[in-house]
């Protein structure tokens, strides 16, 4: 009976590993390949494996489109080239496999490609038949390269190298071309999976996922991951992609990041930021208004000093919960901290307004400050004496003038004693 799915053209990269999904969310039937070469060649003694769900031994092999071993085994070795699916009855019908038999074959690994992977291409003759002269060409365009070497290896792979591939060369039956296979570059885009709920009791175990893609293909190369809270590294480098906390306490809340990089590093993608809380085992209690009714003594709102006299002030809180911090404010100015303000001996530039403003936090993460402000405090640092220094310099203009006419009166009197003398 023929295959019920359209025939591929050539053979595609990611084929003997991937492990799609149907739209319901089921696992397709995937076929596997080994040794993981596509298209794979016969001379290498190919084994195929169909995974997918049913029973053992209910597995149905189709070759060249046509249905070829109805109840099949799971796993066997080729024989003839050809192309090869399997069919399992849940799961439905695997990607297909090539089996060549060429004079010249281009060979990709069977796995998932990824930005940043090492991927060596192997143009290889029949029966492991010396080549010469070989060339590679991407979309019918020939690469610069040796002329001698039979692999050509795309390090790092960046999306740009999607594409079809051939090779051409010299083998024992002259001059060969190989059928063009598909290298199909996916993106690295990292996906933070949480195994649970995204609000945690104190105690209970965390399980964190960075899946490197967000389709099941098959693993790439290896990747180093890191993980992240609140933007702190708290697990990583390393090779697995799973971050474990045994027990979680109020202090593992925060929002969660993993980070992918290739190993040698030339790419790098975060994830978006997931957000995990634990809630405590026991109840906490904080006022609804940590710090309230901030205080300065002494009052009352107005204070009147004369220079010199050593001023004091304290800042207190009625209601709160320690530890609180004091700031001072004169004429709207940050001045000092603490609760006592020693402004020692004053001067009139001591003059103005104080007001002290309480601070503290409330919970244990500290993300949320709460503050108090005390009503103004007006001093005002008055000289000594203001007013008797101005009746003082009244009287001393009014003795100034009793003596200017007293000295006039006399001058008159000399005078007029001194014409009657005369006369």
């Amino acid at each position: 009976m023929p295959c019920p799915c359209p025939a591929v053209p050539s053979p595609v990269v990611a084929l003997a590993g991937w492990c799609p999904l149907s739209p319901a969310g089921a696992q397709s039937t995937q076929l596997l390949v080994e040794p993981p070469w596509t298209p794979a060649v016969l001379w290498d003694r190919v084994t195929l494996t169909c995974q997918g769900s049913g029973t053992a031994g209910s597995t149905t092999w189709y070759k060249d489109w046509r249905r070829w071993w109805q109840e099949g085994p799971d796993s066997f070795t080729v024989t003839e080239s050809g192309t090869y699916q399997c069919e399992r009855p849940s799961s439905g019908l695997s990607r297909p496999v090539m089996v060549s038999q060429d004079w010249l074959v281009l060979q990709v690994p069977a796995r998932a490609l990824l930005e940043g992977d090492t991927v060596t291409l192997r143009c290889r003759g029949w029966q492991d038949n010396p080549v010469t002269r070989v060339r590679f060409y991407k979309d019918d365009k020939e690469l610069r390269g040796s002329l001698k070497n039979t692999e050509l290896s795309l390090l790092p792979l960046e999306m740009h190298n999607s594409g079809r591939y051939h090779c051409g060369g010299l083998v024992r039956a002259g001059a060969k071309a190989s059928a063009p296979v598909t290298v199909t570059v996916h993106e690295l885009k990292p996906v933070l999976v949480l195994e649970g709920p995204p609000e945690l009791p104190e105690g209970s175990p965390l399980n964190l996922s960075c899946l490197s893609t967000p389709s099941p293909l098959r693993p790439p190369a290896p990747l180093l991951y890191r993980f992240y809270r609140d933007g702190q590294l708290v697990g990583g480098p390393q090779g697995s992609p799973q971050l474990l906390v045994p027990a979680v306490g109020v202090s593992h809340s925060g929002n969660y990041s993993c980070e992918v990089r290739s190993k040698g590093g030339t790419v790098r993608k975060s994830s978006s930021r997931l957000g995990v809380t634990v809630r405590s085992a026991s109840p906490v209690c904080v006022p609804a208004v940590p710090v309230a009714n901030a205080t300065i003594t002494p009052g009352p709102p107005a204070l009147q000093v004369c220079p010199g006299d050593p001023v004091t002030l304290r800042c207190s809180v009625q209601v709160g919960s320690a530890p609180v911090t004091f700031t001072w404010l004169h004429n709207g100015h940050e001045v000092a901290r603490g609760s006592l303000l020693e402004l020692g001996a004053v001067d009139v530039g001591h003059s103005g307004t104080y007001q002290c403003v309480a601070t503290n936090q409330l919970g244990q993460d500290g993300h949320r400050v709460f503050r108090a402000l005390s009503p103004e405090l007006a001093l005002e640092v008055t000289p000594q004496g203001t007013t008797g220094h101005h009746w003082n310099t009244v009287a001393v203009n009014v003795g100034r003038t009793l003596l200017y006419l007293l000295l006039l009166l006399a001058v008159i009197g000399g005078c007029r004693w001194w014409h009657c003398r005369g006369g």
